[in-house]
């Protein structure tokens, strides 16, 4: 099973921006669909972005469209999440998980490894 590190979290005012990454140990990060889901208190944790196994594809929830990019080096076995024009709503402990599964599919269930997660927090 895949390890998985969040770090690049922290506190930024609304507008600006963060790189978030996330380093994978264990098994060769080039066998796993990645993802980035987030959670803010007393709500579920939801999808934000995921990226193929070659990185080709990619897919994101339509509140970051736009704004979040998703990218991985796979020699690097690191899976980033640029964020721009960060709104207080994207608040959140964000989490890195891979999956098995070569077709992305934006749902937790789908995503068997996660890291511990990092805090993001946008002040207005």
């Amino acid at each position: 099973q895949v390890q998985l590190v969040e770090s690049g979290g922290g506190l930024v005012q609304t507008g600006g921006s963060l790189i978030l990454s996330c380093v994978a140990s264990g098994r060769t990060l080039s066998s796993y669909t990645m993802g980035w889901f987030r959670q803010a208190p007393v709500k579920e944790r939801e999808f934000v972005a995921a990226i193929s196994l070659s990185g080709s594809s990619t897919k994101y929830t339509d509140s970051v469209t736009g704004r979040f990019t998703i990218s991985r080096d796979n020699g690097k076995t690191t899976v980033y999440l640029q964020m721009n024009s960060l709104r207080p709503e994207d608040t959140a402990v964000y989490y890195c998980a891979a999956s098995i599964f070569r077709d992305i599919a934006p749902v937790r269930s789908a995503f068997g490894s996660w890291g511990q997660g990092t805090q993001v927090t946008v002040s207005s």
